[in-house]
């Protein structure tokens, strides 16, 4: 009898998984993040969004890959929160009130080698 229950209830289970992976994407968002703290603002940002499961910038690729529910979340409104951190997301550019707030070491331009002459 316990044999049979377990069956069932694996039975159940495993639609209802397959339903839930069904509705998660994966996003890779290029963004203009420079330092540790780029990652961590923007990391913090998204983690918190209803619908978005796992967030991971990589600095060196400045590439953020985003594990979301497309139901209840777009890849547009997810490059929408980056652009409102103050970041560029892929074609988007940083909203300039957020870019103007961000730390100076997270600013793109303070990161460029200095021009010799």
């Amino acid at each position: 009898m316990k044999q049979f229950i377990i069956l069932i209830i694996i039975g159940l289970a495993l639609p209802i998984m397959s339903l839930a992976q069904g509705r998660n994407n994966n996003v890779t968002i290029q963004t203009s993040a420079v330092c540790g703290m780029c990652k961590k603002k923007i990391e913090a940002n998204l983690s918190k969004q209803k619908g978005i499961y796992k967030v991971n910038l990589d600095i060196k690729t400045k590439g953020v890959m985003v594990t979301f529910d497309h139901t209840t979340i777009s890849t547009e409104k997810i490059r929408e929160i980056i652009s409102k951190t103050g970041y560029d997301a892929d074609e988007i550019p940083a909203d300039p009130k957020a870019y103007a707030k961000l730390h100076l070491c997270c600013k793109k331009t303070s990161h460029q080698p200095a021009k010799t002459q």
